[in-house]
């Protein structure tokens, strides 16, 4: 009797460790699938609060209110063309500026910077990212969209304003504030992010895979474009997403840059607004009504917006893939 139990002890102690095993699995696995789904319920509530309080602008509008540019508070008649224009604007001219400078800083950081300068300069990019966007606001207004119109945009005017076609673009009067400086501002917002990513990916890249390069005689730049560009592009694509989502959504900084004027115009120079900066200065004063809702349309436009250019980046990973899949 006593050698069954003596056996049988250990028999049960092993399946009531058993059972809490799978307990503590299911439970596992439950929690982790709501926190995953929690992100999933929270952008589908997102969404379905757009779509609501924009409705009563879109269905007075209609598409419509994408491409107009109007904005007449007092008469009650809102066209979103003005902010989107300056958004994408911004954020283009951002992204131009913004991209080649972090790939410059981020070569130079993994593959030619001296040991010394490395941790130096990274810590540097680090805190670049780390600066409030509101600080980055201040700078722009108070420091650097004076000497912009004292010298840059003269500059600017003079040179490629002289080019037939292309000169529209750097017309008009040297006030410092506009579309340029907005886009500029925010390129110097976004590029410690672009380069701390992009520092990081071309980072993992296997040495072996490099040193075999350099060891058949490759150079330096053809070792980033034949082996650590295409080792690294899903994550130098997501930098470079991570930075477009920053310059599309920036408020305080573009803000105080932009001019805040419901005013289209070709040249660079001028004034404009943008999606957040219109939503920054209105929402608080706005009365529910055609203003309210059209102001929540924006906030619609801004997601949709969002929505396209990550959709394009997957698309383009996509590609990229099968195109790999097919050289290999």
């Amino acid at each position: 009797m006593d050698i069954t139990q003596s056996h049988s002890a250990p028999t049960q102690q092993a399946t009531r460790i058993a059972k809490l095993q799978r307990i503590q699995d299911f439970l596992f696995y439950a929690i982790t699938q709501f926190f995953a789904l929690s992100v999933l319920i929270a952008l589908l509530g997102i969404i379905v609060s757009l779509v609501i309080n924009a409705w009563p602008a879109l269905n007075k509008f209609g598409v419509g209110f994408f491409f107009t540019s109007e904005w007449d508070i007092i008469n009650g008649e809102f066209g979103g063309l003005i902010a989107i224009y300056g958004t994408l604007a911004t954020s283009l001219i951002a992204l131009l500026i913004a991209v080649p400078l972090s790939f410059g800083i981020a070569v130079f950081l993994t593959e030619l910077c001296p040991n010394v300068l490395r941790r130096p300069l990274g810590t540097a990019v680090e805190l670049l990212a780390a600066v409030p966007s509101i600080i980055y606001g201040m700078f722009g207004l108070f420091i650097f969209a004076p000497i912009f119109a004292d010298y840059i945009q003269p500059a600017l005017a003079g040179t490629l304003g002289q080019i037939p076609g292309l000169g529209i673009l750097f017309s008009g009067a040297f006030n410092g504030i506009g579309i340029l400086c907005a886009g500029l501002i925010l390129a110097m917002m976004i590029l410690p992010f672009i380069a701390s990513v992009m520092r990081d990916v071309f980072d993992i890249v296997p040495p072996v895979l490099k040193e075999s390069a350099y060891g058949i005689g490759c150079t330096t730049w053809e070792v980033v474009r034949n082996v650590v560009l295409p080792y690294t592009k899903a994550g130098v694509i997501g930098g470079i997403m991570l930075g477009l989502g920053r310059a599309l959504g920036e408020t305080m900084a573009v803000t105080f840059v932009i001019g805040n004027a419901h005013r289209l115009s070709a040249s660079l120079f001028a004034p404009g607004n943008s999606i957040a900066s219109t939503l920054a200065n209105e929402f608080g004063e706005a009365e529910l009504g055609p203003h309210y809702s059209s102001l929540f349309a924006l906030g619609l436009a801004l997601f949709m917006i969002t929505f396209i250019v990550l959709a394009i980046a997957k698309w383009m990973l996509i590609n990229m893939e099968k195109r790999q899949g097919l050289k290999t």
